[in-house]
C-alpha cells in the first residue's frame, strides 16, 4: 500500500514537472533552439576525433586568412581566400575588396559563418528535422552578426553618412521611428501605392457581400464571353489583388480581354468576433458561395475553379468535398491550382516551426487575441530569407537613410490579413502538422470524409522551380492522387514572380509541362522534358477553352445578385 502511494505520488510529481518543463519552453525557446543546440553539441562531443578534425580545419583556416591579411597590408591585391556567394549582395560595394581593412573583416566573418554551418550539418546523429532547426537557427544568428549590419563596421554607410554631412543618419533615424510605428520594416515605398487607384484597378463589381467574402466580377472586355465563368479563389493569407497589381501584371485583366467571365474571392480581414469561423466555414461559406453566385449570374450549370496558394488547398478540398457529397452533381467542370501544398510531409523552409512546441506558442498567441496577425506570420516567412527580406531592408532604410524602391509586389506582401483562430488551429495541426489532408478520409470537413482520390475533375497544376513556400516537388504528389487527368507546368523563379508572369516581350520566364504518368516521381516527370521560353498563361488559356462553353452576351451582374459597389470593394481595404 505504501508503494503505491509513493509510486502515485512521483508519477503526479513528474506530470507538473514535465508540464512546468512545458510551460519554461513556451516562455524562453517555444521553437526548441536551446534543445537541439545542446543536442548537437552532445553528439560533438561524443565523437572526439571528428571534433578534433573539425578544429584542425578551423586552424588551418584561420592560419590561412592570418597570413592573407599581412599579406593585403603589404600591398598584395585581393584574391579572395573565402569568397562571398554569389548571389550575396552585402559586399557588393567594390570597398570590401579594394581596402586591406574591411577585406580582412570580410573574410574573418565569411571564415566564421561557413566553419559554422558547414560543421552544423555535418554533426553527427542529427536527424534531417534537428539539422534543418539547428541550422536555421544559427543561420538567423549569423546572418543578424553580418558587418554590414552595423553602422560603424559599415564602409558604405560611413562613406554615406561623410557624403552627406549626417543626413543620411537622419533620414535613417526617421525611417526606424516610421517603422517602429507600423511594427515592421519597410520592403518599398509605402505611399507609392493605394489600392483601387493604381493597385486593383481592373473594372468590376461587388456582387456578393457576406460575413467571410466579398465575390467581385469583372467587367467584360469582349463582345461575348464564354459561358462557363472562371472563379478565382484567392489565398486569405494575403489579399486578393496578387492576381490585379496593374494592367500589365493583372492576370485578371489579361483573362477578361481573353474572353472569359472573372469572379474573384475577396475575403474579409477577421477580427477577434470571427475567433470560431472554422475551416468549413471557408469551404461552405467560402468556395461554395462564390460558385453558387457565379452560376446563377452566368446561368451556366458548372464553373471553371482556380485556386492559389492556400486558396488551391482549400479548392481542393472542396473538390474532394463535392464529389463525396454528390459525385453526379459537382458544379465544377474544370481545376487550376496555383503553387498548392496538399502533401504537407515536407512543406518547406517553413517546417523549423512546425512541432508540438511551436503550435502550442501560437495557439496561445490566438487565444489571447482571437486570430494571429498577419504581420507575425509574414515575420515568420521573412525570417526563411532574412538577408533579402530583412537586413537587406535594414541597412539600407536605416544605415543609409534611403527609401525603398517603389515595388507593387512587396507593397502588396506587406498588406497583412489575420487568420481565425479556429480556422488556423485546424489548418497547422490537421495539415501542416498531421498531414491528414493526403489520408483518405482522416479529415472531416461539413459533415464529408475527405478522400482525394475521389476527385476526378481534369487539373491544372503550376508550380514554381524555386519556391520555398510549396516546394513544385512536394506540389507535384498530388497528381498521383486524383483520379482526374493532370496537366503539370513548373515555371521558373518562386512563389509570386513564377505566377505572376504575363506574356509579351519582356517576359524572362519559361517553363516546362506535361501529363505526369502514374506513380511517376517529379524527377521522373521532367526528365527530357523540353523547357518552353515565355509565360505559361497562353497554354493554360488554350487548355481552358474547350472546357469553357459556347459564347454568350456578357452578364456582370443579376435582379437576386445586384451590383453593390465598384470593384475592389471594402473588404480589400480592411
Amino acid at each position: 500500500m505504501p508503494e503505491t502511494i509513493f509510486s502515485q505520488f512521483y508519477a503526479e510529481q513528474q506530470q507538473r514537472f514535465e508540464q512546468f518543463q512545458h510551460q519554461m519552453r513556451q516562455t524562453l525557446d517555444p521553437f526548441g533552439l536551446g534543445e537541439t543546440t545542446l543536442k548537437a553539441q552532445k553528439a560533438w562531443l561524443h565523437h572526439p576525433d571528428l571534433l578534433y578534425q573539425a578544429y584542425t580545419s578551423y586552424a588551418n583556416d584561420l592560419i590561412r586568412i592570418q597570413g592573407f591579411t599581412l599579406r593585403r597590408y603589404w600591398g598584395e591585391p585581393d584574391s579572395d581566400v573565402i569568397p562571398p556567394h554569389p548571389d550575396d549582395p552585402r559586399f557588393a560595394d567594390p570597398i570590401w575588396c579594394d581596402s586591406p581593412f574591411w577585406d580582412s573583416l570580410k573574410e574573418w566573418y565569411l571564415l566564421n559563418t561557413r566553419w559554422l554551418q558547414n560543421n552544423l550539418y555535418a554533426t553527427p546523429d542529427l536527424c534531417d528535422q534537428e539539422r534543418s532547426i539547428s541550422a536555421f537557427w544559427l543561420r538567423q544568428m549569423l546572418n543578424a552578426m553580418a558587418p554590414t549590419n552595423f553602422l560603424l563596421t559599415n564602409p558604405t554607410a560611413l562613406a554615406t553618412a561623410l557624403e552627406s554631412k549626417g543626413m543620411s543618419l537622419a533620414r535613417g533615424m526617421d525611417n526606424f521611428i516610421r517603422d517602429m510605428g507600423k511594427g515592421d520594416i519597410a520592403m518599398t515605398d509605402l505611399d507609392a501605392f493605394k489600392v483601387g487607384e493604381n493597385l486593383a484597378t481592373t473594372e468590376g463589381a461587388v456582387v456578393y457581400r457576406g460575413r467571410l467574402l466579398e465575390v467581385i466580377h469583372y467587367q467584360a472586355n469582349t463582345p461575348t464571353v464564354h459561358k462557363v465563368p472562371l472563379v478565382l479563389v484567392s489565398p486569405w493569407i494575403n489579399k486578393y489583388y496578387v492576381l490585379d497589381l496593374n494592367p500589365q501584371k493583372s492576370i485578371i485583366k489579361y483573362l477578361v480581354d481573353q474572353g472569359f467571365s472573372v469572379f474573384v474571392t475577396s475575403w474579409k480581414n477577421p477580427d477577434s468576433s470571427m475567433s470560431e469561423v472554422s475551416f468549413d466555414d471557408y469551404l461552405t461559406d467560402g468556395v461554395a458561395q462564390i460558385i453558387d453566385v457565379a452560376r446563377e449570374i452566368s446561368g451556366s450549370a458548372k464553373v471553371n475553379l482556380l485556386g492559389y496558394c492556400i486558396g488551391g488547398t482549400l479548392v481542393t478540398t472542396y473538390l474532394a468535398w463535392a464529389n463525396r457529397a454528390d459525385p453526379n452533381n459537382v458544379p465544377v467542370e474544370t481545376a487550376t491550382l496555383l503553387t498548392t501544398l496538399t502533401d504537407f510531409e515536407r512543406p518547406g523552409d517553413i517546417e523549423v516551426f512546425i512541432d508540438e512546441d511551436g503550435l502550442d506558442y501560437i495557439d496561445k498567441v490566438m487565444d489571447r487575441k482571437g486570430y494571429l496577425d498577419g504581420k507575425e506570420m509574414a515575420a515568420s516567412f521573412r525570417l526563411l530569407r532574412s538577408n533579402s527580406l530583412i537586413w537587406n531592408y535594414w541597412a539600407s532604410n536605416y544605415l543609409l537613410g534611403e527609401t525603398p524602391m517603389a515595388f507593387d509586389v512587396l507593397y502588396w506582401n506587406m498588406d497583412t490579413t489575420r487568420m481565425p483562430k479556429k480556422m488556423h488551429r485546424s489548418y497547422l495541426r490537421d495539415l501542416y502538422w498531421s498531414n491528414k489532408l493526403v489520408q483518405p478520409d482522416a479529415l472531416n470537413l461539413a459533415g464529408q470524409p475527405i478522400d482525394l482520390g475521389k476527385i476526378t475533375q481534369p487539373i491544372y497544376m503550376v508550380s514554381a522551380e524555386e519556391d520555398h513556400i510549396a516546394p513544385w516537388k512536394q506540389t507535384f504528389t498530388l497528381a498521383d492522387r486524383v483520379s482526374g487527368p493532370v496537366q503539370f507546368t513548373l515555371s521558373t523563379s518562386g512563389h509570386i514572380i513564377g505566377i505572376i508572369n504575363p506574356p509579351g516581350p519582356k517576359c524572362k520566364r519559361s517553363y516546362w509541362q506535361g501529363e505526369p504518368a502514374k506513380q511517376q516521381s517529379a524527377d521522373e516527370w521532367i526528365e527530357g522534358k523540353e523547357q518552353v521560353a515565355g509565360s505559361w498563361w497562353p497554354n493554360w488559356v488554350e487548355w481552358l477553352k474547350p472546357y469553357s462553353g459556347n459564347q454568350v452576351k456578357p452578364k456582370l451582374s443579376s435582379r437576386k445578385h445586384t451590383k453593390l459597389c465598384d470593384a475592389p470593394g471594402t473588404y480589400v481595404l480592411e
